[in-house]
Order: C-alpha cells, then sequence, then structure tokens
C-alpha cells in the first residue's frame, strides 16, 4: 500500500514523510462493499474517512417526504467522509452509499485525528484537502445549488462524462431536485 494512489492522493496536496506514511498505513484497513451497502447511516455518529480505490459513492440525505435527495457523488481516488458530523462529533445527517460494488481503505476518525497531532506534515495534508474540497470546490457547488436551473445544472453534470454514464436517471433527478419526469423533459429539449 506505500506506494498505492492512496498515498500518490494525499501527496499532491502536501507530501508525506516514510514515518508518517508508515503511522497512517497502520490505521488503516481495505473494506469492500456491495452495490447498496451503507457506509453510514443518517443518525449514526461518523467513525470513519475512506478513501475509494473502486467503485462509486452517493451521499445523500431524506426530506420530511421521505424522498433521496443526492448531494454529491465520489468516483475513484476520492477521500470520502461525513467530515462536518466527524468535526462536531454529532451523528450524522447524510448517509453515505455504495451505488457500486466498492475497494475502500478505511481509517477510524479518531486515530486519524491523533496522527493530525503528532504528524505535522499529515495535518497540512489535512489542512490543505479541507481548504480546496470544503471551501473552494464546495462554495461554486451552493451558489449552483441555489441560482441555477436545474437544466444548467444537467448540462454541466453531462460534462463529466465518467460520472453522468454511471448514475441511474433517479440519482440525477434526485441530485439536480427534480422528478424524473422533468429530467425526461431537460433530456428531450436538449436533444
Amino acid at each position: 500500500m506505500k506506494n498505492s494512489e492512496f498515498v500518490n492522493q494525499i501527496n499532491r496536496y502536501y507530501p508525506l514523510s516514510d514515518k508518517t506514511i508508515k503511522d497512517l498505513l497502520y490505521i488503516c484497513t481495505e473494506e469492500y462493499y456491495h452495490k447498496n451497502d451503507l457506509l453510514l447511516e443518517s443518525g449514526a455518529m461518523a467513525r470513519y474517512y475512506y478513501f475509494l480505490k473502486s467503485g462509486l459513492i452517493g451521499y445523500y440525505t431524506t426530506d420530511e417526504q421521505g424522498n433521496t435527495i443526492y448531494k454529491i457523488f465520489f468516483e475513484e481516488n476520492s477521500f470520502v467522509a461525513s467530515t462536518a458530523a466527524i468535526i462536531k462529533n454529532e451523528p450524522s445527517d447524510f448517509n453515505i452509499i455504495a451505488l457500486e460494488d466498492c475497494s475502500v481503505i478505511q481509517y477510524p476518525a479518531k486515530a486519524y485525528r491523533e496522527l493530525l497531532e503528532k504528524h505535522h506534515d499529515l495535518a497540512l495534508f489535512h489542512m490543505y484537502y479541507l481548504e480546496k474540497n470544503w471551501v473552494v470546490n464546495k462554495e461554486p457547488l451552493e451558489v449552483s445549488l441555489k441560482y441555477e436551473t436545474a437544466k444548467k445544472r444537467y448540462l454541466q453534470l453531462l460534462e463529466n462524462t465518467s460520472l453522468y454514464n454511471r448514475l441511474k436517471q433517479h440519482h440525477i433527478a434526485s441530485y439536480l431536485g427534480i422528478t424524473p419526469t422533468q429530467l425526461s423533459r431537460i433530456k428531450k429539449e436538449i436533444s
């Protein structure tokens, strides 16, 4: 696992020393989730961070009417967690589900937090990762959700061909906040 894509992805944010890598890999396990398995259920404590080696993961909540609302999808080489729940040490508002069979590297949040305090380079990785993914990349997504039409957001999703082709139509409709019928209309308008 030392020269794995997991370590490569971390090193893209901030290079880790061999000692830090050794300590980090020590707390990691490789796990396998079948399609439709929940990695985390809404209302449960978020105890793990995940690195997605293969497969597709969705992050969703359920509204008062029982409708599933997808917030984001993760493809290979992504870090996945209910980060806000981990930081606040509160139950997660979101479900994390395997949309395909998934292979992940899983590491406990508590042990990871201890490593962040022990290894300056790991803390810098964590800071740079959060800045890029929870501030820089998340802001346009939130603006898009609030102000852009479902059609415009659909066109943006279409640009990510690899992700788009892996999603079921009900996942796309849920992500856009529309019904499958409305999605069909948008697709007809475009073609």
